[in-house]
């Protein structure tokens, strides 16, 4: 707000991101909305720092970005995220993305005045950088936090999930956003045996002399990193809202999960010595953020340290698994999912005590990862959709 400028008590003044002071407002904020919803987790702030910071996240290495901060009668009360991915837009329109589709994300208002003008700028920004429809939300990458949470409110997140008051969906949507794609988890007791059938699916596998399944080698991190990603870029590159991570993300991810994987909840198959699939499971930090209230100091960082390398009672979740695509719509495929899943489900459940996992998210229309999740008699627990909207002249 500019100084000498008297502005009305009920005007909203929304202006942008563009110092290190401004980040750092955007983040307490977002703070402070979490705060205020129930079941939200407390995230570590320098964690969400380094996610907005151009000289830290690599995102920002093919994508233009403007985060913004409304206020009224001088107190910040939402913000939002437009921004654009220049490899996205490359893609197929068919995949969700492709020519001149831009996103917002960290979308938080506090009434439904303050959100439609975060979504009202966010779109003005979008259309002056040649945009013509925009998705949402999207913090920031897909790979982030993708959607806006429409089923599950009455449970926490678990890790790199996120977490919306119910509200805010009829807020997008009477602004004219209308649903582009349904993303699902499900919750899974691992206590629990899988059905006879599919034991005897997963004993079939472990007999095939052509199918071999390991775990991670975290002594050869950096290669396990390459090729559970070189199998995910394959695996996932029709799906919609897929952009391939590049180089720099992949070091960038690796490094931030590396003290996250046990290589008991990991699984790579190799088909006659070539990597086919993968499996990633990760032990719910949530639960001790919220223990800690999302603060390292003055004891935080060491109950997280110590929790890291042996999550014992934690949930999990299967953020990513995938086979490669020449392998897809095939028994194959469903086999190796069911063996990897039951292998990971065993171990998690007998060395860490794990009495719960989360798989997704999923797509609604990804049929065959949707039958695998109800032939392990999973249910559905959160859903999230991503919105779109026309952005005309």
């Amino acid at each position: 707000m500019q100084r000498g400028v008297i502005v009305p008590d009920d005007q909203i003044v929304i202006t942008p991101v563009v110092s290190k002071a401004d980040r750092k407002a955007f983040v307490d904020l977002g703070m402070r909305f979490a705060a205020s919803t129930p079941h939200s987790v407390p995230q570590l702030r320098g964690e969400m720092l380094e996610l907005i910071d151009p000289a830290k996240n690599p995102f920002f290495e093919h994508a233009r970005v403007a985060l913004f901060i409304a206020h009224r009668t001088g107190r910040p009360v939402g913000r939002i995220s437009a921004q654009i991915d220049e490899l996205a837009l490359k893609l197929p329109a068919k995949q969700g993305m492709g020519p001149g589709t831009g996103m917002f994300g960290y979308f938080d208002a506090e009434d439904e005045t303050v959100g439609r003008a975060l979504l009202d700028k966010a779109e003005d920004w979008l259309r002056s950088e040649g945009m013509t429809r925009v998705l949402g939300p999207i913090s920031m990458s897909i790979w982030e936090e993708p959607g806006l949470l429409t089923f599950g409110h009455d449970h926490s997140p678990t890790i790199m999930m996120g977490h919306h008051p119910a509200h805010y969906q009829g807020w997008i949507e009477n602004y004219g956003y209308s649903a582009a794609k349904r993303l699902l988890t499900y919750h899974l007791d691992t206590s629990k045996e899988f059905s006879p059938l599919i034991q005897r699916i997963v004993k079939s596998g472990e007999r095939n002399p052509k199918i071999v399944m390991r775990g991670a080698d975290k002594n050869n991190f950096a290669s396990e990193v390459r090729i559970i990603l070189d199998i995910l870029n394959d695996a996932w590159s029709d799906n919609w809202g897929f952009v391939p991570f590049t180089d720099r993300e992949i070091a960038y991810a690796a490094k931030k999960l590396k003290p996250l994987v046990h290589s008991e909840i990991v699984r790579i198959v190799e088909l006659e010595g070539v990597p086919s699939a993968f499996m990633i499971t990760l032990p719910d930090v949530n639960k001790v953020l919220k223990e800690i209230d999302g603060k390292l100091l003055p004891f935080g960082w060491f109950k997280l340290l110590r929790w890291s390398k042996n999550p014992v009672d934690s949930d999990m979740r299967v953020p990513l698994m995938g086979v490669l695509k020449k392998h897809h719509n095939s028994r194959l495929a469903s086999q190796l999912a069911f063996m990897m899943i039951d292998g990971i489900r065993r171990d998690a459940h007998a060395k860490f005590n794990t009495q719960r996992a989360e798989v997704g998210w999923i797509l609604d229309d990804n049929q065959g990862m949707v039958a695998i999740a109800e032939a392990i008699e999973s249910t559905i627990n959160r859903e999230y959709l991503i919105y779109e909207k026309p952005l005309l002249d």
